[in-house]
């Protein structure tokens, strides 16, 4: 008897799909499941987050909720059945623009958004150097959805149209690395920072 496959909202498949980039391996989490929701069960877990499917993550972030010109208060909405609702119509459109598996584009976007370089304040002697550090699988994850759900959000402020169209034609722009996606605009601005503070 085959094993079956436990599809993504009963239609897409995260078994085939292969994360390129060696060091998010650990970092991205594609397992299995019909419904991307785990009930906070790693939020009091460090470095547990590398266990939460990708999707629910991103699910995550579309919740905070805030000010134009305060994104991210700390603070979320709490309507995480809603934020699902949004990214799996997303998940339709994106399929029916490029006929790829949804969970891919994601994946592939994330890759392209995750910066490799950071800066950090050292203080020595009196005086603020801004070193350039390398950053940490889970914490390129974490900015790569940061900086996808912070651009989807400024898109879609006090805007008609939908933000399911805005998530899908931002996630497609980042998976094939367009530098005209905000989210690998921010990327690529941080490592330029950081290379001049070498």
């Amino acid at each position: 008897m085959t094993e079956q496959k436990l599809l993504l909202f009963r239609k897409w498949d995260t078994t085939e799909i292969e994360i390129k980039d060696l060091g998010l391996q650990t970092a991205i989490s594609l397992k299995q499941v019909v419904y991307p929701l785990d009930f906070g069960r790693s939020a009091l877990k460090r470095f547990n987050k590398g266990d939460v499917n990708i999707v629910e993550r991103l699910a995550n972030k579309l919740m905070h909720f805030g000010k134009k010109y305060a994104k991210n208060t700390g603070r979320q909405g709490g309507k995480k059945q809603h934020s699902l609702n949004i990214i799996k119509l997303a998940f339709e459109i994106i399929n029916l623009k490029t006929g790829q598996n949804p969970v891919e584009v994601l994946v592939r976007a994330v890759e392209n958004s995750a910066p490799n370089e950071d800066t950090t304040r050292i203080v020595y002697g009196g005086t603020v150097y801004h070193v350039s550090v390398d950053v940490a699988p889970i914490r390129r994850v974490d900015l790569a959805l940061r900086f996808i759900a912070d651009a989807i959000k400024e898109a879609t402020f006090s805007n008609p149209k939908p933000i399911e169209e805005y998530i899908a034609e931002h996630l497609i722009l980042a998976a094939n690395n367009d530098p005209a996606a905000p989210s690998v605009k921010k990327k690529n601005e941080l490592e330029r920072v950081a290379q001049a503070s070498r």
